[in-house]
């Protein structure tokens, strides 16, 4: 078993100036050397660009994210052009994931599936003070987030479906961040992802204080909604964009579909997800499916549940705290997972 460690990032202030921090942050962290090591051989593939479609589409659907890709570059003495290529979250392939999500009244909780070299390990809490909503949840690709929590109780996760046929368009992590700071709830979040462009097909579970859950199976030719408690790596209305085999995510569905009535409450549900005699958490890490945190939100009181590793009481935030001017006293979350390379943010790659 090793150590792990996820770094909580709090911020308050304009999107300028929340890039430009992040910027200076990550001159101080191992996650760029070791970004360029693990795509130096993919970049003239995967990260070839428009920026004036890219930026175009940021202009009509969350302009301040220019401001803050802007503030990365100038922190980090890059050409705009750059920070756009890596953080924008436009063009770049995706790496094969697991993840599983369960919904109940009152939470959300998600086990994210994949393999720890390429987990950031940062924990994001920002309230922007130029426009759009306090968001909480980790990162991914540095601008986008994982799954998280807003302040309204609108609250995402997504699952990986396939990466065949992908088109042009913004991958889930971005994706995540745009629906988490500019949709107020379920019912808009659902017609801002009918009007994305999607690059690679995926799941986003959603479900906000009204208790109503739903997933939105979402590829880059086809977008529908349905309610739902359970999703993960398979669409079950657009089946032919489905991978050729489901069955270990038809599995969990089934495993979580069997622990759902016997769940009475968020803690027994956070741990039909994290402990592993219930067989959902994974540890296949070396094949991008081992589960690496599992996390919790609860809408209607805007509180966050987060571990790393199987079998942990999860560290809890109370966004509410945050939402009112405190600093919430948590700097790092700590965990073991069975594996033996670090997350890209604790030690270079050799």
């Amino acid at each position: 078993m090793k150590q792990y460690i996820s770094d909580v990032i709090q911020f308050t202030g304009s999107h300028y100036d929340f890039g430009y921090r992040q910027g200076e942050l990550l001159k101080k962290s191992p996650l760029l050397y070791n970004r360029d090591k693990q795509w130096k051989n993919k970049r003239k593939y995967h990260f070839t660009i428009d920026p004036t479609e890219a930026t175009q589409l940021f202009t009509k659907y969350m302009p301040k994210m220019l401001d803050e890709l802007h503030g990365l570059a100038d922190a980090l003495n890059w050409p705009f052009h750059d920070a756009l290529r890596e953080f924008g979250g436009y063009y770049v392939e995706y790496a094969r994931s697991g993840c599983s999500i369960l919904t109940g009244s009152e939470f959300m909780i998600r086990n994210y599936d994949s393999d720890p070299a390429f987990y950031e390990g940062r924990y994001m809490i920002y309230r922007p003070t130029d426009g759009g909503y306090a968001t909480i949840g980790p990162s991914m690709q540095v601008t986008g987030r994982m799954d998280g929590m807003n302040e309204k109780g609108l609250v995402m996760g997504y699952n990986f479906i396939n990466r065949r046929d992908t088109e042009n368009g913004f991958l889930c992590n971005m994706i995540g961040r745009m629906v988490l700071e500019t949709c107020a709830n379920a019912d808009e979040a659902i017609a801002l992802l009918k009007e994305l462009p999607h690059r690679v097909s995926f799941n986003y579970a959603l479900i906000d204080p009204s208790g109503e859950g739903y997933v939105v199976e979402a590829s880059p030719r086809e977008v529908i909604a349905r309610k739902s408690t359970i999703s993960t790596n398979h669409f079950d209305v657009l089946v032919e964009e489905n991978r050729y085999r489901t069955e270990d995510s038809m599995r969990r569905m089934e495993k979580l579909r069997m622990g759902e009535q016997q769940t009475k409450t968020i803690y027994a549900a956070y741990q039909l997800l994290n402990n592993t005699e219930h067989e959902v958490f994974a540890h296949k890490y070396g094949a991008s499916a081992g589960t690496i945190h599992t996390s919790a939100y609860l809408p209607r009181e805007r509180k966050a549940l987060f571990a790393i590793g199987s079998n942990q009481p999860p560290v809890i935030f109370d966004f509410n705290r945050f939402l009112a001017g405190e600093r919430i006293p948590i700097t790092q979350i700590k965990g073991k997972l069975s594996y033996h390379l670090p997350f890209a943010t604790m030690e270079k790659m050799k």
